[in-house]
């Protein structure tokens, strides 16, 4: 085995963490018998020699060697195998992300091409290794073959009389995936795979492979779907959860062979842990990749957003406890990705968190948390879960402060003050939870019973190096309530912020006294020295301006800040001079000058600025219009400034592009194989501001 591995020379080349002389040692780990060592070398495969998709000249160096492997019989896990060399070959780069290269990725670009190459020259071994008589390479070997040989056609025939003879249901549903991926990448052939598709979706075939075969419809022929596919895909769900519950593992479970997870315990592998992950949320699945094939119907199905509800409105009344855990999940999905009417399903997710199975019930209370005001439908149930849980109230981690719980957070973003008993109670904790500041502002003046309990514990932090973190949720806390009694605490924490963390912590004492307004008048000595102070002066004067309105202290200091070198330190004067309004009129020619700046997000600032402090929207529109359409994440902020001006003063311009906004059905943040927590909060702020701005017929509404 291995004719000529010492023959390369492996010290000369690079992986991701430096010299690939260990290179041959993971090879043989490959072909070890013992089934640990086998799982260590395979995550070393993909954490350093093909480390996040890369190939450097030690993977190309590695072909042959895993084709060797992956076509011996004696060699156990070969399915692992296969699927490394369909990764390594498998990377397209189009004319535009070729365009796009400098120099120093040429190098990269040129490995990823020889690796396509090579292994392709080599994907026939994949036609014989359909039959295998290892189901893990079974089931990794057709999408291989889609992903690398380069003759489809034969590939897509070969998928269908393979079929009928495959007895693993699992490897059978990897045929039918295949053919959508050769639909997928060859379009010529596309409407043949989409016949094949169509008929077994249609004829008497297992409820398993016609939910698979509909799963790749939706994402090679989407047209070909049956007009009744929520019905049609509600009865397969029904005649998969009648099945019993199987014991025996499923191929890709079962691709170690006879190997039990003892054997491999001593082996703590990044590979080893996705197994586990994964076999702990199959256990007790009668049909563990339903949830697969679901999630590719809802990805096939985009924007068709009703017909998407249906079915999951269908799965969350289903009996099966895994149905409804996976129609939670996806419910989270299509509710950050698209705009609807999404009151009945909010509702039915709320509904398990009274289930009995912690999944379920956390994975509901996970999917509310990012709901903020869409959860509403859910605020009894929420209500009810954090009343009957306090265990949950807060959560402790490995590392890092303890955070609220899930159901806690989802309360409080709702504004709803049942949930003031599980704050009142992090608030009494040693240490108070980082995320309790954020909570308290969602709850606005519900929360004003909490402020006596701030101001105590505020009183209480010591001002030592963990200052911050102790301090800034309380601070946080305060400045939501403008609880202007506390002006004495958060004083005494100005005054004596430590040096490790110090500038984070006195800009949280100042915008805690700016909120308190007149009530912080004690604090003027402190915030005019503070002006004097290198990255402390726009905080410190914008504070000044808030407690005492003395637009001629503080508009020296603020129009100084225009002129700093950091784009942030510009942003921050930007918007403190925006917010004296006309009585900074005298900075207009300094903002005016910085519509023209490289960086999107100071531009828009200034623009803002210059239309508070001259009160005229003509330079200002076009900036914002512009930035707009070249960053979506700037359109909350674009938008609430034309919400302000009205429809007069953002003029026809802005008004055509508010009502395109609003008939978007998709979310202007939705990213596809990512998302923030705050990103459909964010998006429904977005709607309200556009709706604000254009009072009256707005045209068609596109959410909740």
């Amino acid at each position: 085995m291995f004719t000529g591995i010492d023959e390369v020379d492996w010290a000369s080349m690079e992986h991701a963490y430096g010299p690939a002389d260990d290179v041959p040692g993971l090879l043989y780990g490959l072909a070890s018998a013992d089934p640990a060592e086998r799982e260590s070398a395979l995550d070393g495969m993909y954490g350093a020699v093909h480390h996040q998709g890369d190939v450097y000249a030690c993977t190309l160096a590695c072909i042959p060697f895993l084709f060797e492997l992956a076509v011996d019989p004696g060699i156990r896990d070969r399915g692992g195998i296969v699927e490394l060399l369909t990764s390594i070959g498998g990377i397209d780069l189009d004319e535009d992300d070729e365009s796009e290269l400098d120099e120093d990725e040429i190098e990269g670009v040129a490995n990823y091409a020889m690796a396509a190459a090579a292994v392709s020259a080599g994907s026939s071994v994949f036609f014989e290794l359909v039959a295998d008589e290892d189901p893990g390479v079974r089931l990794a070997a057709p999408l291989a073959l889609a992903t690398l040989h380069g003759r489809p056609g034969r590939v897509l025939e070969l998928l269908r009389e393979r079929l009928p003879a495959e007895a693993d249901d699992e490897v059978r549903l990897a045929l039918v995936e295949a053919a959508g991926r050769i639909a997928l990448r060859h379009r010529p052939l596309a409407g043949q795979a989409a016949d094949w598709l169509s008929r077994l979706a249609a004829e008497a075939y297992p409820p398993g492979l016609r939910l698979a075969a509909l799963a790749q419809l939706a994402r090679c022929a989407p047209d070909a779907l049956p007009g009744d596919v929520v019905r049609v895909v509600s009865g397969l769900l029904r005649e998969l959860r009648s099945r019993p519950c199987r014991p025996e593992p499923s191929a890709a479970q079962a691709q170690g062979g006879d190997d039990t997870a003892a054997d491999r315990a001593a082996s703590p592998t990044l590979v080893g842990q996705l197994r586990e992950l994964s076999a702990e949320d199959s256990a007790g699945r009668s049909t563990p990749w339903a949830a697969d094939l679901l999630r590719t119907l809802h990805v096939g199905l985009d924007d068709r957003v009703e017909d998407r509800t249906a079915l999951l409105t269908d799965q969350l009344c289903s009996p099966d406890p895994w149905q409804r855990l996976d129609a939670v999940r996806m419910s989270g999905g299509l509710i950050r990705a698209w705009r609807g009417s999404y009151e009945g399903l909010v509702r039915l997710v709320g509904a398990q968190l009274t289930d009995p199975e912690p999944r379920l019930a956390e994975a509901a209370s996970h999917v509310l948390e990012e709901l903020f005001g869409l959860a509403a439908p859910a605020a009894d149930a929420l209500a009810a879960r954090v009343a009957s849980d306090p265990g949950a109230w807060v959560r402790e981690w490995a590392s890092g402060p303890p955070g609220l719980g899930s159901a806690v957070k989802a309360l409080a973003r709702l504004g709803d003050a049942r949930v003031l008993p599980a704050l009142e109670q992090a608030l009494e904790r040693p240490e108070v939870p980082h995320d309790v500041g954020f909570a308290i502002r969602c709850l606005g003046d519900a929360a004003a019973p909490l402020a006596g309990t701030l101001r105590r514990r505020l009183g209480e932090v010591g001002l030592d190096e963990s200052a911050y973190d102790r301090a800034s949720p309380l601070l946080a806390g305060l400045t939501a309530l403008r609880a202007g009694e506390a002006a004495p605490e958060v004083l005494r924490v100005l005054r004596g912020a430590p040096e490790y963390r110090g500038e984070w912590l006195r800009t949280a004492a100042m915008r805690a006294l700016g909120s308190f307004g007149p009530a912080a008048r004690c604090a003027v000595p402190e915030l005019r020295g503070l002006m004097l102070r290198p990255g402390a002066a726009t905080e410190a004067a914008q504070a000044l301006w808030e407690v005492t309105g003395d637009a001629e202290a503080v508009l020296p200091v603020l129009a100084e800040g225009l002129r700093a070198e950091q784009v942030h330190d510009c942003r921050a004067a930007a918007s403190a001079l925006g917010g004296l309004g006309r009585r900074a009129e005298a900075v207009a020619p300094r903002l005016r000058a910085l519509l023209a700046h490289e960086e999107l997000w100071l531009r828009v600032d200034a623009a803002i600025a210059l239309w508070e402090v001259s009160g005229r929207t003509g330079e200002s529109v076009p900036v914002l219009l512009a930035a707009w359409e070249k960053n979506r994440h700037v359109r909350v902020r674009v938008a609430e400034c034309l919400a302000r001006m009205g429809p007069a003063g953002a003029g026809s311009d802005a008004a055509q592009v508010l009502r395109a906004e609003l008939l978007s059905v998709r979310r202007h943040n939705a990213m596809d194989g990512g998302y923030g927590s705050h990103d459909t909060h964010e998006d429904e702020k977005l709607l309200a501001l556009c709706r604000r701005a254009l009072p009256g017929d707005t045209g068609k509404g596109t959410s909740s």
